[in-house]
């Protein structure tokens, strides 16, 4: 058997597993298609604390909380609330984090996301124009887990940067800036309006709702 069959033979269940979590967990919705509730979300006021990025960690076994001074170094740059991140990053935590796995599905789904923090191409090129790490490529996100988070937070930023000074929507900036990265900013833009959010996006919030106290936890390790 040569390498490459040997190698796609070890692929064919993780990738199988990964089709699964694709389908049970849905992609980023890009309509806001059904009615939501008023959320009662979480707070939208930054911390500063200071830390220093960790070197980057790789298997299947993942937990985002190994990663809270990343998370808190990044956002305290980007002026976001660091809570937020962590607990996106644990919304984005239903599938194995393991490069050769990432690389493997994409390959099955070229609209597939990459990293930690699932962020697709178009969003990942966007950000990076504007801040400081425009030499770097989306597809080094799977091998470099802080560059991911780096980028997730930016990203939040920009998105929350978008928002009008006051909305319409019963929605936190935080919530909306959620919304923003898992459905687009022009989705956020209807949010903020009064629109709406579809079932999926929906689902995303009630996750981040979920995650909440779980993020601040482990920031606080």
């Amino acid at each position: 058997m040569t390498d490459s069959g040997a190698r796609w033979r070890r692929l064919v269940v993780p990738v199988a597993a990964l089709a699964v979590w694709g389908v049970a967990c849905g992609g980023h919705p890009s309509t806001p298609d059904a009615p939501s509730r008023p959320a009662s979300g979480p707070s939208s006021s930054p911390s500063h604390s200071a830390s220093s990025p960790s070197a980057p960690a790789r298997g299947v076994g993942y937990d985002p909380a190994d990663f809270a001074a990343p998370v808190r170094s990044a956002s305290r740059q980007a002026g976001i609330n660091p809570t937020l991140l962590m607990a996106i990053l644990y919304n984005e935590s239903y599938k194995p984090h393991d490069p050769e796995l990432e690389r493997a599905w994409q390959r099955t789904k070229p609209e597939a996301s990459f990293g930690i923090a699932n962020m697709h191409r178009a969003a990942f090129d966007e950000t990076k124009r504007a801040h400081g790490f425009a030499d770097r490529r989306w597809e080094e996100l799977p091998d470099d887990r802080d560059l991911a988070i780096e980028a997730a937070a930016w990203h939040l930023h920009d998105l929350a940067a978008q928002l009008p000074a006051r909305w319409a929507g019963p929605y936190t900036r935080d919530e909306l800036s959620a919304l923003g990265y898992n459905a687009g900013a022009g989705n956020m833009s209807a949010f903020a309006r009064g629109v709406a959010p579809g079932s999926q996006a929906r689902s995303y919030l009630d996750r981040l709702h979920a995650n909440w106290a779980k993020a601040a936890a482990a920031l606080r390790t």
